[in-house]
C-alpha cells in the first residue's frame, strides 16, 4: 500500500469562488465502490475525462473523486483565460519549431471549443466571451518580447493587433502601458463558475463524491483506493492531480509545484467605472512572464494576479497571501491611480503545476493506471484538451494529437533538496526584480 502523504489545502479567501453560483458539493464516498474507471481529481482534466469517458463507454460507471468542493481548488483560482495561441518562453519568438505550434494550437484548441460547446449546450453561467487578450509591455524588454511575438505569430499565420500606448486607454482605461498585442482567439471566463457547472452538467453515468481526500493506494492488478470511510477499487485508474501525481508515487520530483495570487477588488461604482474608461470587459497578460495579469469582469471588479512562491507539499501558506496582497496593491496603484480608494475584497493563491523543461505527461504511468497532468500555467484549454484526449486515446482513437502528447518525454527530474529549494526560490526573486514595472 503506497501512503498518500500531500493532500490539497488551498486558502479560502478565492473571489472567484466566493463569488461564483451556489451549489450543494456532493456528498464524500463512504463504504466500498468498485468501478471500471476511477478519476482522481476533479479540475478541468478530470472533469474533460470524465464527461468523454462516459461518452466513449455509456454502459460503464466512472467515478469521479476530488479531495476538496469542486470550484475550489486550483482550477477555480486562475486568472480566467482560456487561451488558443502557443506561446514557447523558451524559443527566440516565443513560437518556435513550426509544426509543433501547430501541434499545440490544435491541441489548445481542442479544449477551448470542447468548453465552448458544454457551456453553449447547458447555459452555464460562467461569464464566458470570446473577447481576446491584450499582452501588454511598459519596460524596454517587454516591448522587445512583443516584437518577437509578432514575428512568431506571424510564421504560424495568427491574427493578431498591435496597439501603442496613446491608443490603450480607449481599450483597458489605463495610461500604463506603452504597446500591447491583441490576439482575437482567447476567451475570458469566471473559472470557478465554470468548474461548478461543468460538474453539475456531468453525464448520468458519471458519479462525482467531493470532500474525499485519498490517503493510499494500492497497485494491484486492479487498483485500491483508500480514504478515511471507506475504499475504491477501479479496473483502470486516471490520475488528473497535477503535481500531486508525486503523492501517488509517480514522477517524483518532477514537478514544481508553484502558487501565484491574485487579488479582486470591490464593485466599480458607476462614477468609478467612468474615470476608468475602456471596454467593460477584458483581460490582460504581462510581456513578461513574471509580471502582472489583470482582468476587468463582468461585475465590474479589477483582477490584480502576479508574485510567486515555490511549496513543495502544494499547500497554501498564509504568509505569502499577506506577503503578496501588498505587493497587489503597488502593482495595481501604478496602473490605476485614478481609481486609488477602491479597495481589494479577496486575495488567494492558487498553485500551477510546473516542469523545468516545460514538459507534461500524458498516457500510462503503471499496469491500468493513467494520467494526464502537468499544464504549465495552460490549466484550462490544455488541461481540458488533455483530459479529453487521454479518454479517446484509452477507448482506442489515435490522432496527430494524441501521438504528439505520447511522444513528449514528459517533465525532467529535478536536482535534490534543498538545492531545488534555493534554486528555484532564486530563480523567482530574480525573474520578479528584473520584471521591474512590468510588475
Amino acid at each position: 500500500m503506497h501512503s498518500v502523504k500531500d493532500l490539497p489545502a488551498d486558502d479560502t479567501g478565492c473571489g472567484w469562488y466566493h463569488l461564483s453560483p451556489k451549489r450543494n458539493p456532493k456528498a464524500p464516498h463512504q463504504g466500498e465502490s468498485h468501478a471500471r474507471w476511477v478519476i482522481v481529481g476533479a479540475g478541468f482534466t478530470g472533469l474533460a475525462a470524465a464527461r468523454r469517458l462516459a461518452e466513449r463507454f455509456p454502459a460503464d460507471e466512472i467515478l469521479l473523486i476530488e479531495a476538496q468542493e469542486v470550484g475550489f481548488g486550483p482550477s477555480g483560482r486562475n486568472a480566467g483565460f482560456a487561451i488558443d495561441l502557443p506561446h514557447d518562453i523558451g524559443a527566440p519568438d516565443y513560437i518556435g519549431d513550426i509544426d509543433t505550434a501547430k501541434l499545440v494550437l490544435k491541441l489548445n484548441m481542442t479544449g477551448q471549443n470542447h468548453l465552448k460547446e458544454v457551456v453553449a449546450q447547458h447555459g452555464i453561467d460562467c461569464q464566458m466571451r470570446a473577447s481576446g487578450k491584450y499582452q501588454g509591455a511598459i519596460e524596454d524588454r517587454g516591448i522587445a518580447i512583443l516584437d518577437a511575438y509578432r514575428g512568431g505569430l506571424d510564421k504560424l499565420g495568427q491574427p493578431y493587433e498591435v496597439i501603442e500606448g496613446k491608443d490603450l486607454p480607449d481599450h483597458i482605461g489605463t495610461h500604463f502601458y506603452r504597446k500591447a498585442l491583441f490576439t482575437p482567439g482567447t476567451a475570458l471566463i469566471q473559472p470557478s463558475a465554470l468548474v461548478k457547472g461543468l460538474a453539475e452538467t456531468l453525464p448520468a453515468n458519471v458519479t462525482l463524491y467531493e470532500g474525499t481526500p485519498i490517503t493510499g493506494v494500492d497497485y494491484g492488478q486492479k487498483v485500491t483506493l483508500t480514504h478515511a470511510k471507506g475504499r475504491i477499487v477501479a479496473d483502470k485508474l486516471l490520475l488528473t492531480t497535477n503535481a500531486f501525481g508525486m503523492a501517488f508515487g509517480f514522477l517524483k520530483n518532477s514537478f514544481v509545484p508553484t502558487f501565484t495570487y491574485g487579488s479582486l477588488t470591490r464593485v466599480l461604482t458607476a462614477d468609478e467605472q467612468a474615470r476608468l474608461g475602456g471596454k467593460d470587459f477584458w483581460g490582460l497578460i504581462p510581456a513578461d512572464p513574471m509580471g502582472t495579469t489583470l482582468r476587468r469582469t463582468a461585475d465590474n471588479r479589477l483582477l490584480v494576479r502576479n508574485s510567486f512562491a515555490f511549496i513543495a507539499n502544494g499547500k497554501a501558506n498564509p504568509h505569502y497571501l499577506d506577503k503578496f496582497r501588498k505587493q497587489h496593491r503597488i502593482s495595481y496603484d501604478r496602473r490605476f491611480p485614478m481609481l486609488p480608494d477602491v479597495e481589494f475584497d479577496y486575495t488567494w493563491g492558487g498553485a500551477l503545476a510546473m516542469a523545468r523543461n516545460h514538459q507534461s505527461q500524458f498516457g500510462q504511468l503503471a499496469d491500468n493506471v493513467y494520467g494526464a497532468m502537468g499544464c504549465n500555467g495552460l490549466g484550462v484549454t490544455r488541461g481540458t484538451a488533455t483530459g479529453l484526449l487521454l479518454a479517446d486515446w484509452l477507448a482506442g482513437e489515435r490522432n496527430e494529437v494524441i501521438d504528439f502528447l505520447l511522444a513528449s518525454p514528459g517533465p525532467n527530474r529535478n536536482p535534490p533538496r534543498p538545492f531545488l529549494d534555493i534554486g528555484v526560490n532564486a530563480s523567482f526573486a530574480w525573474g520578479q526584480y528584473r520584471a521591474g514595472l512590468e510588475r
